[in-house]
């Protein structure tokens, strides 16, 4: 269906954030910055970045990701990111980013539950938590909320330190999302997943899994980038697996394992490749409007944050390309975390049995309220997230807790349905008889009808009122806002 609703301003910063904050090194020219988008439940999570040139303005469009990624998966926290504009790779970077956790110490105890991001891996973050004193892990603001922290660290240690097909939770889980969301977004067009072809644009965490999880569900993964430019083979489809088994560690492929019909084309060629599915996983504003008519095929499923401009959106929607966002393809890292954190999965194996029961009913639904009302998958999306957030803050509080963080529930025996359309190969995900807790928000799909007026997510800030939570911001809007 071509759609031809105009979305502007998107997701991006719809509202003021509840909270921004500026820290400036004293050693260095480093500059960080921590915007809390929302507070649930008195808590907001999002990673922490390290990039050279990064911004505060980078980091509110990030957390208000988070927010929405939160929402639209119904876990009752808000959202929130941090970053450091400086060179990761420099020598002085770790001393850089622990003076940075000492600046924003009371929001890490608390309110703030970060981790790993764009220049900052998950266990480098956790020894800089240790050596500052702060606790063991970057969920310390989520642990030290249990009745039973030692309990809580042990699944989360046990849960991220355990490996399928070589690659740990942080590493699979998002991936294996992104997959489940193209896999969803095909079947809805009764497109069969042996039939698909697919590429991939980046091979790092995200990339790789994405790739990976595809190639088991039978789609033929043509063409994959990295930094030194793009591999392709449109005929039998590229060997994922040998792919990822000479990746570095920054996403680069050794060549000398590429098979003799395998071909090496520029980077850039990606998108005009003959393929149903197109999954940018680098980085952000790669999709633009000058380059976006060079696009063929029928979806765009976004595993990296923010890669299509609003603007080049709007001509694919025009076109009939549907665009799966990034906060409703890419939830999957965030998303295990919190069921680890809340003890409602403790595998790997139990976290991608959850994230696709969960992401491909989100995605048909998505998608066939965007068929019946002429808006887009985002908007949708945005409108049944924001839904979700609110009704959440009536339920847990907002900067201040109504519920305890960990919520008493029964637990639920996960059974599988054998009439069920099978997710991705996962070959190690066949533990069914893992506990999975289902918690009281679990995501409903409310009718079209009760969801919030579309106008508003068009028209820029929400009403204050709406969100009880926020402290609308000045009422000059040059001002900026920092604490």
């Amino acid at each position: 269906m071509t759609h031809s609703a105009v979305e502007t301003p998107l997701q991006v910063l719809e509202h003021e954030p509840y909270l921004q904050v500026t820290w400036r090194d004293t050693k260095t020219s480093a500059r960080g910055f921590v915007v809390i988008d929302e507070l649930v439940c008195g808590i907001a999570t999002g990673g922490l970045r390290m990039r050279p040139g990064c911004t505060l303005n980078e980091v509110g469009e990030l957390a208000r990701e988070m927010t929405l990624k939160m929402g639209a998966f119904g876990i009752h926290v808000g959202g929130a990111k941090g970053g450091i504009d400086f060179d990761p790779s420099d020598p002085q970077a770790e001393e850089v980013r622990e003076r940075f956790l000492e600046g924003v110490r009371p929001l890490l105890e608390r309110f703030w539950v970060t981790a790993g991001d764009l220049g900052t891996g998950q266990e480098q973050l956790n020894r800089a938590f240790s050596r500052v004193g702060i606790g063991e892990t970057s969920f310390h603001a989520a642990v030290v909320r249990s009745e039973d922290e030692a309990e809580v660290r042990e699944r989360i240690h046990q849960a991220f330190t355990a490996e399928t097909e070589g690659l740990k939770l942080s590493e699979l889980i998002g991936g294996y999302g992104v997959a489940e969301a193209a896999l969803a977004a095909l079947e809805h067009r009764d497109i069969p997943a042996g039939s698909a072809r697919a590429v991939v644009q980046g091979f790092g965490a995200m990339g790789g899994s994405t790739a990976l999880y595809l190639e088991h569900a039978g789609v033929k993964v043509v063409g994959i980038t990295d930094a030194q430019g793009m591999i392709l083979n449109e005929s039998r489809g590229l060997d994922v697996e040998l792919l990822l088994s000479a990746r570095t560690t920054s996403g680069i492929i050794d060549r000398s394992v590429l098979r003799e019909d395998d071909v090496e084309r520029p980077g850039d060629e990606w998108l005009g490749l003959d393929v149903d599915v197109l999954v940018p996983a680098a980085v952000g504003h790669t999709i633009t409007a000058d380059n976006c008519d060079r696009i063929r095929g029928k979806f765009v499923v976004e595993a990296a944050n923010v890669p299509t401009t609003p603007e080049a959106e709007q001509l694919l929607l025009e076109r009939g390309v549907t665009v799966i966002p990034d906060f409703i393809a890419n939830t999957g890292a965030a998303a295990g975390a919190w069921w680890v954190i809340l003890g409602e999965v403790v595998s790997p194996s139990g976290a991608c049995i959850r994230l696709s029961e969960q992401i491909r009913p989100l995605v048909r639904d998505l998608m066939n309220r965007a068929d019946g009302s002429a808006l887009s998958v985002r908007t949708e999306g945005i409108l049944f997230a924001k839904e979700n957030s609110q009704r959440m803050i009536d339920e847990y509080g907002g900067a201040v807790a109504f519920r305890d963080l960990f919520p008493d529930m029964g637990q639920e025996q996960y059974l599988a349905d054998s009439d069920a359309e099978p997710a991705a190969e996962l070959e190690t995900v066949a533990d069914i008889g893992e506990t999975v807790i289902h918690p009281p928000n679990g995501v409903a799909f409310p009718a079209s009808s009760d969801l919030a007026d579309p106008s508003l997510v068009e028209t820029g800030r929400q009403p204050a009122a709406a969100f009880p939570a926020y402290w609308p911001g000045p009422a000059d809007e040059a001002a900026d806002g920092q604490a």
